[in-house]
Formats: structure tokens, sequence, C-alpha cells
């Protein structure tokens, strides 16, 4: 099963991402939004029959109409943002009502892949990892040392899958300054945190009644309501006692059976302007003009303009 979180509530790439239609609804490297990338990197590998989209209600249609053919059974509602570690339980949950025997897989809904063909096979063989109780992520090869994403290192090797190593995790480090991202990348040792996740569903949810009590008493009402109408009562009553935590501290960090897959796939989490620009290119001058709107650029480089229902926008000797 896969499970694709598109919960996010808009704060990045401010003022295209807003509240009302956050950045993974929106078209900003391609003619598809990010979930309908997501949805078609995915769906080669798992049908949309077995295929979840975590949301808020107040995008639930934004994910039917993009998403066509997605059933509705597979649009999870989360009451409010609690971190992704909730998010993770809940679907966790809805899957192991069709299947307890299942593996699921979780996805950012905003993240950019070069390489489908690629994070499909990291995807399998990480799913091969995860049926020896293994709680897997991706590891990100760095092509630099950034400060603003978590490192894991890796530890012991596991063998391989399908051409491809896996290694027990050794540690999480959040967000190191600029010295330590350095000394990371050169070590060899390090990979970005991803924010991709591989497990066996009652793995996770195993490891959340250990090291997450409060969350997992929480699931029991809502297992035992699931499918029936008093479900989404039970969810809202018990999403305010639900602790705000995401999966990297609350789970993967204390899991004693962590296992990174290292991948070189072109990924990017699309975190900031700057990004995106360098992402989509530019012109010869570095310029990026995007939208339906009208653009003139004079004495201008390397600068991203978007403008959008026809509107001119004029740019004058910027940099």
């Amino acid at each position: 099963y896969a499970v694709i979180m598109a919960g996010g509530i808009g704060t990045r790439l401010w003022p295209r991402s807003r509240t009302a239609i956050p950045k993974q609804f929106l078209d900003l490297l391609s003619p598809r939004t990010m979930l309908q990338d997501t949805v078609d990197r995915i769906e080669p590998l798992i049908p949309l029959s077995r295929m979840l989209v975590v949301v808020s209600e107040k995008h639930s249609d934004v994910v039917r109409t993009q998403v066509p053919g997605l059933p509705e059974e597979n649009i999870i509602v989360e009451p409010g943002p609690r971190g992704t570690a909730p998010c993770v339980a809940l679907s966790a949950v809805a899957i192991q009502q069709r299947d307890p025997k299942a593996t699921m897989a979780v996805f950012p809904a905003d993240h950019r892949v070069a390489d489908a063909e690629g994070f499909r096979t990291a995807i399998s063989a990480s799913s091969a990892v995860a049926q020896d109780d293994y709680l897997v992520t991706l590891g990100i090869t760095p092509s630099h040392p950034h400060t603003g994403y978590g490192y894991i290192q890796r530890g012991e090797p596991l063998g391989s899958e399908s051409g491809m190593p896996a290694y027990r995790v050794e540690r999480f480090t959040e967000k190191p300054d600029a010295d330590t991202a350095r000394q990371f990348v050169e070590s060899g040792q390090y990979y970005w945190n991803g924010g991709i996740f591989i497990w066996k569903v009652d793995t996770i949810l195993r490891e959340m009644a250990r090291v997450l009590p409060k969350l997992y008493a929480e699931l029991e009402p809502m297992a035992a309501a699931w499918g029936s109408d008093g479900l989404g009562g039970v969810i809202e009553s018990a999403w305010d006692r639900v602790p705000r935590t995401t999966i990297d501290y609350g789970i993967m960090e204390k899991a004693t059976r962590g296992a990174v897959v290292p991948v070189d796939i072109g990924w990017d989490d699309v975190g900031n302007w700057a990004t995106l620009s360098d992402l989509v290119g530019g012109d010869a001058a570095g310029n990026t003009a995007r939208g339906d709107g009208r653009h003139l650029l004079i004495d201008t480089s390397d600068t991203y303009v978007y403008s959008s229902d026809g509107r001119l926008a004029v740019v004058v000797g910027l940099e």
C-alpha cells in the first residue's frame, strides 16, 4: 500500500502556495500538480486501489478532483495538523483493517524525483528489507552540505536487494550547522533524510505501542469503529489528545531496527523559490517566467517571475 501525506498548509512558496491551495496541489514543476506527479510516480508500482491520500477536510475535494479514480474510502481525512506520526498512524490503522499483513510505503505529496524508475526500484528493494521487521527509510545521496535537511548515518551493512545495498541506521541528526554538514558529506557515511518510509503495518504499529503509547492508545477505538458511521466522530474526539510529533523524532530516532537504503534519484523537497527556479531552469540570462500572464524582463538576470490571469509583469534592472 502507498500512503501519500498531502496535509501541508501552504507556509512555503508564498504567495503561490497559500492555505487554500498549498504547494502539493500546484503545478510548480510540470503541467501536472505535485500531488499528481507523486501519484504518477507510484502508480506503476502500486495501483490506485491500494493508494491512500491523507489530507485535511478543506482540501479533500481538491484530492478528488486531481486524482480521479481514487476510491472514496482511500481519502483519509485528518481533523487537523498534528505532525507526520499521527498521520501515519491513522493510515496504518486504515490499512490494517483491509490487510493485517500489508506493507506500506509513506510519501510526502510535494517532493520532486527526477528518476522515477530508480525510485520505484528503491521502494521495491526497501519493501523486501522491511519483511525482516525493519523500519526502512530512503537515504538521499547528498550533492552538497545542505543545512536545511536532516541526515541519516549508516551503520553495518544488511546485504542488498535488487542490486541496492541496505544498512542499519546508526543515528539521525536534525539540520546540522554548515561545518557539521560538510563533515557529514565528506565522510560518505551520511544521507539526507527525504521523509520516505517503508515498513510492515504490524511492525510500525508495534513500534508505536512501544515508543508512543499515548498515540497508540488513541488508535484502538479508531480501529474498533473503522467502517462504521461513527468513525469520523471517534477520530475527531481522539485527535486533540493525540500527541503532536513527527515520524522522525517520535519513531525513527528511537527505533532499534531502523534501516536505510541509499538512493540517488534526483530528489528535492522544493522548499523555496531559489530551489524551484534552479529545478525548472532558465534562459541564457538565468531568468524563468512562468504562469499564464505576460512577462517583460529588461536588463534582468537570475530572476524567477510568475504572473497569472493574464496580468503583465514588467521587471527592469533586477538581479
